[in-house]
């Protein structure tokens, strides 16, 4: 309610304003010629401006209802024409009906007169309050945009900070500068591979900030150096499998979206178990859709209840943030094989976004 008397204040304080334009622009312009006096063309500017005050906010609503787009300008735009015709014929009566108000002449002749000047502008008037509302509109949309925009960055700073957390915690090093020790005295090039896989991962995260979408390859590439390390940790107790189709490897996906599902599958699926596991990624086109894949084969009894942490609960508000319904996150429990979270995507690459 607050908000509806806030708009209307506005619509005939704006009203008021071009009434005391158009009414001090018709006086000075008779000046030169007559004597005439302020008031009345006042008055006449202002009724005819009520007159359009009245019917400004069904033009609003009408203009927000049949909103011009590139979609349906076919269907809208003639009945915005024929919108703008009904008005300009129903602002005459009213305005006419109203003029004994401020001391003027009510009749048909006078109703004739006046439709004949103002049919014109009239026309234009009730475009101009269509355009002004589309204006506003494309503002607001314009608005939500930005603000999705400074969300979505918000989102990825935040995740990327996420998994560097998730993966230089102390035991995370202790461990992988542990295995490269070990490494030294016994396979010193084995080693030297590990100190590069590390570097070379923390190069690879630091150096996206900021970049939300990436080809798929490089999203691989990236997981790849995080697995490579986490190989050193588990050996022979850890098998990673990849399916990945060719055509797959240029569409974009959310930077950084799976090494939190693989670090998932990693934490709660292979290390509880003294045989470890298995992890394969999937990726294949299905229609427009990209559909990706972290499958693990740990056994039910021994993984965690089926529930969303905190890298799965961002994964999704990531998703939703960056596609909105066109995305779909799907976790499933396997009957003693693990779990699979799939993610739907829409196909895109670079040449089309």
């Amino acid at each position: 309610m607050r908000r509806a008397l806030v708009r209307l204040a506005l619509i005939w304080s704006a009203w008021t304003l071009y009434a005391l334009f158009t009414g001090s622009q018709s006086y000075l312009s008779r000046a030169y010629s007559q004597s005439v006096q302020f008031k009345p063309a006042f008055l006449y500017a202002l009724l005819d401006s009520y007159t359009w005050a009245i019917l400004t906010p069904v033009v609003l609503w009408l203009g927000a209802r049949f909103s011009i787009q590139k979609k349906n300008w076919w269907r809208t735009v003639p009945l915005q024409i024929l919108f703008a015709v009904v008005f300009a014929i129903i602002h005459v009566p009213i305005f006419t009906l109203t003029l004994p108000l401020i001391g003027y002449e009510s009749s048909a002749r006078v109703a004739r007169s006046v439709f004949l000047a103002r049919f014109h502008s009239d026309l234009l008037t009730y475009w101009l309050l269509v355009g002004l509302r589309h204006a506003v509109d494309y503002y607001r949309k314009f608005q939500d945009r930005e603000l999705k925009a400074t969300q979505l960055e918000a989102r990825l700073a935040e995740t990327q900070l996420q998994v560097l957390k998730m993966q230089l915690q102390p035991h995370f090093l202790f461990n992988t500068l542990h295995a490269i020790s070990a490494l030294v005295h016994k396979d010193a090039e084995a080693a030297d591979r590990m100190i590069t896989r590390l570097a070379e991962f923390l190069r690879l995260t630091l150096d996206t900030v900021g970049v939300q979408e990436i080809e798929l390859r490089g999203e691989l590439e990236s997981l790849d150096k995080y697995l490579e390390i986490e190989q050193v940790r588990f050996g022979n107790r850890l098998t990673v499998v990849r399916s990945i189709e060719p055509q797959t490897l240029d569409l974009l996906v959310p930077n950084l979206i799976l090494q939190p599902l693989v670090e998932n599958a990693l934490r709660h699926s292979i290390a509880p178990r003294a045989a470890g596991g298995r992890i394969e990624i999937r990726a294949s086109r299905e229609g427009n859709n990209l559909v990706i894949d972290v499958v693990d084969d740990g056994n039910a009894s021994e993984t965690i209840p089926l529930r969303e942490g905190v890298g799965l609960t961002n994964t999704r508000a990531r998703l939703q943030q960056l596609y909105g319904p066109v995305q779909a996150v799907e976790i499933l429990a396997g009957q003693g094989a693990g779990f699979r979270v799939t993610l739907f995507l829409p196909a895109r690459g670079k040449a089309m976004v």
